[in-house]
């Protein structure tokens, strides 16, 4: 079932897509193989805690948090919410969090690994559901903040 507070989010923003129910999503390589998409076209998406509040990352699947990088933005280090406080903090359960649906109270930063991109797919409320969604949509239904605060991984073998 798709997850309430994404719905909403995307019906109080006009925006009209299909929410795909994944077999296996437990890793970026698994969910791009089921969707037949490359790994970085997989927007990860990570909570964090900054100054008593909390933050969200979208970034590409292939990247991964540069710690220099985020302290020298948000001069702090990175600190990702506890896994027993993610679903109460965001909405969202592990494996599912993503921009749309949020708790009021949380800032959406969006890495610029994602610029590289025309389209992603996010996850969308839970574990095994995700999205497709344009960059530019995302960019405006989010009115996510553009950050550079990630590294690109390897490429991730197929």
């Amino acid at each position: 079932m798709a997850n309430k507070h994404v719905l909403k989010f995307l019906k109080d923003n006009n925006y009209k897509t299909d929410i795909v129910t994944l077999n296996d999503s437990s890793t970026v390589l698994k969910a791009a193989n089921e969707l037949n998409v490359t790994t970085n076209e997989i927007a990860k998406t990570l909570a964090f805690i900054l100054k008593d509040n909390i933050i969200v990352v979208v970034m590409s699947g292939d990247s991964k948090i540069n710690n220099k990088k985020y302290k020298d933005y948000f001069k702090e280090k990175a600190s990702m919410v506890p896994a027993d406080k993610v679903e109460t903090l965001t909405n969202h359960p592990i494996g599912g969090v993503c921009p749309f649906g949020l708790k009021e109270n949380v800032k959406i930063y969006l890495d610029n690994s994602l610029k590289q991109l025309e389209y992603v797919y996010p996850a969308a409320g839970d574990f095994n559901l995700a999205l497709k969604i344009s960059v530019n949509d995302l960019e405006r239904i989010t009115k996510g903040t553009w950050i550079d605060v990630t590294t690109c991984n390897e490429v991730i073998k197929q």
